[in-house]
This record gives structure tokens, C-alpha cells and sequence, in this order.
């Protein structure tokens, strides 16, 4: 009789006596509420004014809600989506769950007023931890501040493997995925727990219907805590870009050369 499974793995397990297991995964698949890519940020004193800014999930974050479904839909086991922010942040959770995820959850503290980046992965690590998950994965980089550091971070801190800017995922008998190395790319396979950041790729990301809108209005947001570090790092102030010079205007053919010198030097176009 077989009493136990040895050496689990992503979607199944090495059967002692020959074969393969399979073992339903618990993913992680993390979100962010970042500012529409297409909104007009506005600096008012030495802060950046968000409050007329429509919030939206982190684009590259919809590429990893998209591999952690596919995950699922190989191997079985459920998707819960994670993100970390006030009450504010539960939106991008049921837009989440409009896609397809299983579960949302939100890690929050009222006493956190603010936090870097060291505060997020370890209570995101802690939540992580909490769930009980075993594959994480997130977006390569925020929309909002670009650093990229969550996903290799939360992987220290859980000492978990990571790996970065995946462009595909295949789920045959474990997790595959391509990654970028220099002059080309690399197929890794991942058997055990990890996080996996996600680059966009090929791949095409599902939108949500209408059943799946009207499920998360209803979805209930699973509220947890978590333990933070004291920030050591905080934001002094923000400035705005320098102004762009105005637009040259050129009429009639006698411009030509010009525009096409300007083209040629300055724009880099031709």
C-alpha cells in the first residue's frame, strides 16, 4: 500500500512505486492598483495627486493572472489573487476575480501609513506563507514605480527559488517556462516552490464576460494581516518632468529640406 508521496512538485508528485501523482497546486497570483498608464499624473506642492486617477490593475500583472489560470487549468488546484493596500485596493481584486481567479485577498494594517519596499514583501511573504501557497506569481515590474524588486524579494524572504521575465509557461509534467538570458532565451524548469515573474511575451491575456462581472460583485474580499517593518526608506518630494519645448511648425515645400533634416538629426526617424 502506498502511505506517501515523496518528492511533490508543481502539479504532481513522484510516485515511490513509479509514476506520476497529481497533486492539485495552491497558486499565488499577485496584483497591484497602479494609476491608469493613461492618466494624467499632476504634482500639487511636493506630492503627486492621485485622487482624480482612475486605478487599474498593473499590466504586467495581467499577464500573470493569465499563466496562474493556465496553471490551474493543467494541473487543477485554485488561484487566489493577492494584493496589499487600504480598502481602496479592492477593485483591482474583483477585477481579478472577473477574470477568473478563485479567491482574493487583501494584507492590510490600519497603523501602515507608509511603506518601502522591504515593508511590502514581508507582509506580502508573511500572506504568501499564511495561504499556504507554492507557486507565486506576479508582474515583471510595476506600472507605477518600474523597480521590479517584488518578485525576487518576496523570493528571498520565503527562500524560494525565483525566476524573472518569463514570456511562456507550459505545464506538462511540472512547470517550464522561457526566460530572457543574454543573446537569446532559456527554457527552465521550475520543481519546486517559486516565484515567477511575468514579461508579456506571446502571450494574450483573457478579458473578462459578464457572468464573470456579475460573480465579483458579489466576491467578498478576505481581509488579513500582517507584520511590517518600520520604513527606512521614505520619499523626500516629487517633481514633475521638465516641460516639453513647444512644437516647430513648417509650411510649403521650401521647408522640406529642413523637416527632413530635423527628422533625420534630431528625431532619428529617417
Amino acid at each position: 500500500m502506498i502511505r506517501q508521496v515523496h518528492e511533490r512538485c508543481f502539479g504532481g508528485a513522484i510516485n515511490p512505486l513509479g509514476g506520476w501523482v497529481n497533486l492539485m497546486p495552491n497558486i499565488v497570483v499577485l496584483v497591484k492598483r497602479v494609476p491608469d498608464t493613461n492618466a494624467r499624473i499632476v504634482v500639487s506642492g511636493d506630492r503627486v495627486d492621485l485622487s482624480a486617477v482612475k486605478w487599474v490593475i498593473s499590466p504586467y500583472d495581467e499577464f500573470a493572472i493569465e499563466t496562474a489560470l493556465q496553471h490551474k487549468e493543467a494541473d487543477g488546484g485554485t488561484v487566489t489573487a493577492l494584493t496589499l493596500g487600504p480598502a481602496d485596493s479592492d477593485k483591482v481584486l474583483k477585477d481579478a476575480k472577473a477574470i477568473g481567479v478563485d479567491e482574493i485577498v487583501r494584507v492590510w494594517d490600519d497603523s501602515w501609513a507608509e511603506l518601502d519596499s522591504n515593508g511590502i514583501q514581508s507582509a506580502l511573504a508573511q500572506a504568501i506563507t499564511d495561504l499556504g501557497a507554492e507557486v507565486v506569481y506576479c508582474g515583471k515590474t510595476a506600472a507605477d514605480t518600474g523597480a521590479g524588486s517584488t518578485g525576487p524579494g518576496i523570493a528571498e524572504r520565503l527562500g524560494w527559488a525565483s525566476v524573472s521575465n518569463i514570456s511562456d509557461a507550459s505545464f506538462a509534467g511540472g512547470v517550464t517556462v522561457t526566460t530572457p538570458v543574454e543573446g537569446g532565451s532559456a527554457k527552465v524548469s521550475v520543481s519546486g516552490n517559486a516565484v515567477i515573474s511575468c514579461d508579456k511575451g506571446g502571450m494574450k491575456v483573457r478579458k473578462p464576460n459578464v457572468k464573470g462581472i456579475m460573480m465579483a460583485k458579489r466576491a467578498q474580499v478576505n481581509v488579513v494581516s500582517a507584520s511590517a517593518p518600520s520604513p527606512t526608506v521614505t520619499i523626500v518630494s516629487q517633481t514633475p518632468p521638465p516641460a516639453k519645448p513647444a512644437g516647430k511648425k513648417y509650411e510649403g515645400g521650401s521647408a522640406a529640406e529642413e523637416v527632413a533634416r530635423l527628422l533625420r538629426d534630431e528625431a532619428n526617424v529617417i
